[in-house]
């Protein structure tokens, strides 16, 4: 009989916990066997709406459905033990009214049995994580350079160049934390900023673009690992995949047409 104790997945309160401590892992993950691998580093995984993008070509997260995050969210929470596993909101499923996002949030946790859901926005969203939270959704606000609002933003822009801005998302971070935000993603803000709001803030803040000074960073995993020709800025490239996804694929071609596969060890006699 073995002794061995079941692995316990982090939760979204250990998570704030962390905050000005060791610093908070996080990637992406959009499928079961990639999510396998980053629950052995990661403390959360994102199922970010950026699966739009990076699986289905879209270009932005605007289109992505809910029944398209929970299938997604079902196979990650699949391949998972141990990391925290959030969620996406998708655009248009939460921003209506706090009654229709807790209507969503709550399908998308009985479904994929995920930990957390995140949506993005400030202050305006302070009264919807505020509901959710009460009754029992975790949620991970987002502020900065919120994607699903590109059209608004007209385009992927950094935010906090102006300093004069810096005041509106210092509102927004301190709306969200006390609104009770576990945690709190800062995308694509600048430094000094970014360090700022973390001083501010009672609860971990999630960097992606947003510095060091941050409690933990994110990234989109397919990014990283080499995947995108042009990735952004903030971007550290630790492999490429790409590469070497392109030489198998021309290897396999070339010995196709030569018919030197399959060869003896592949073949069933």
């Amino acid at each position: 009989m073995s002794t061995q104790k079941p692995v316990r997945r982090i939760t979204a309160p250990q998570i704030t916990r962390r905050k000005g401590g060791d610093p908070i892992v996080s990637l992406t993950s959009y499928h079961a066997h990639t999510a396998a691998i980053v629950d052995k580093y990661a403390d959360f995984i994102l199922v970010g709406d950026s699966l739009g993008m990076v699986m289905h070509g879209m270009e932005s997260t605007v289109g992505v459905s809910l029944e398209l995050m929970i299938m997604h969210g079902k196979a990650v929470v699949r391949g998972t033990s141990r990391a925290l596993v959030v969620v996406d909101m998708p655009f248009g499923t939460y921003e209506e009214s706090p009654s229709v996002a807790f209507r969503n949030a709550a399908r998308v946790m009985k479904e994929t049995q995920c930990g957390a859901v995140k949506l993005e926005g400030g202050a305006r969203m302070a009264e919807t994580i505020r509901f959710l939270s009460e009754r029992g959704i975790p949620v991970m606000a987002h502020i900065g350079l919120t994607p699903q609002s590109v059209n608004v933003m007209g385009g992927f822009k950094t935010q906090g160049r102006d300093e004069d801005s810096w005041t509106s998302h210092e509102e927004d971070a301190r709306a969200v934390a006390e609104a009770g935000a576990f945690a709190l993603v800062l995308e694509g803000m600048v430094e000094p900023l970014a360090a700022r709001i973390t001083k501010q803030i009672a609860i971990p803040t999630i960097g992606i673009g947003a510095s060091a000074e941050c409690d933990g960073q994110i990234l989109v995993l397919e990014d990283m690992l080499g995947l995108n020709p042009t990735p952004p800025k903030f971007v550290k490239v630790y492999g490429n995949l790409g590469g070497q996804i392109e030489a198998a694929v021309k290897a396999y071609s070339e010995e196709v047409k030569d018919r030197s596969f399959p060869g003896e060890s592949e073949v069933y006699r």
